[in-house]
This record gives C-alpha cells, structure tokens and sequence, in this order.
C-alpha cells in the first residue's frame, strides 16, 4: 500500500473559497491484492473479492476490489486534498462504478466544483455539487461520484 497526498491547506474551506470550474487533485494510492482481500472478508464477502483462482470465473474475469471499497479509499483521498470547515459530507448523489479496481492499481481523485447554490433560507450556508472522479494509473475512471455537499459560509448573507 502506498499513500502520496497533497498536504492540506491549514485554513479551512469554506462556501465563499469555492467557484465553478474548480478542480482539486489528490494525491495517491495504490492497492493490493491483501488490501482488497481483508476489506473484502470484513465488508464483501464475495468470491471476485477474495481469492483470484474463483475471480476468474466471475463476471470481473479475476481480482477486484468491492465498489465500496473504491469508495472509502475515494473518501480517504479526497478528505486529505480538501480540508472543507466542517467536514466533507455527502446530501445525496449519483454514484456510479465504470470499471472495476484491481490490484495494483494507482488511484487518484478529481473533485470538480459543477454548481454552487447558496441557501434561500440558510444564510450561514450553501451547498456545492462535486463531482469525484476516481481514476487508475491509465487515466481511467474507476468510480464517479456526483454528490450534494453541504457548505458553511464564511460570512453570513
């Protein structure tokens, strides 16, 4: 297992810190074949999680780590390259798994600022739509994860 991340900014962000366009990068972390079989036994028992020689026979054609999985190393990566006051917490979205994460691949996570919305009735807050690319070493996405994220605001109103 290896982990590289951007450290954190020291000041947290906030609504206001926050526009359309924007892009956040993490660092990474590559996955192995243990790392995929302990989530699995604890989490996923499924024989495509957990032993190669069955994997094969499966709809994944050999090893690959549980969709949930990939989505708490997702979380793990986007917490370290995105220090939101608060904390980063999902309101909802569209989570979807193109390609499967196999052992000894490379993740990284892009979080794309698509829409911000302030509050109506909330003035301390907004809210944010990201979405999360998770992608391997060749560029592909291996999940996306388009979420809802709460905000608070820096200045009220």
């Amino acid at each position: 297992m290896t982990d590289t991340a951007t450290p954190p900014s020291l000041s947290p962000l906030y609504f206001d810190d926050f526009h359309v366009g924007q892009r956040f990068v993490s660092g990474t972390h590559q996955i192995t074949a243990d790392e995929i079989k302990a989530y699995a036994a604890l989490y996923d028992p499924q024989a495509f999680h957990l032993d190669e020689e069955a994997a094969r026979d499966t709809f994944f054609g050999g090893l690959a780590a549980s969709g949930w999985h990939t989505a708490a190393l997702t979380m793990k990566l986007v917490v370290d390259v995105l220090p939101v006051a608060g904390g980063v917490v999902g309101a909802g979205g569209d989570l979807q798994w193109p390609r499967p994460t196999r052992p000894g691949d490379t993740l990284h996570v892009e979080v794309d600022i698509v829409e911000l919305t302030p509050s109506r009735s909330r003035p301390d807050r907004g809210s944010a739509i990201m979405r999360n690319t998770t992608r391997n070493q060749n560029g592909e996405a291996v999940q996306i994860f388009t979420v809802r994220v709460p905000l608070p605001r820096r200045v009220a109103g």
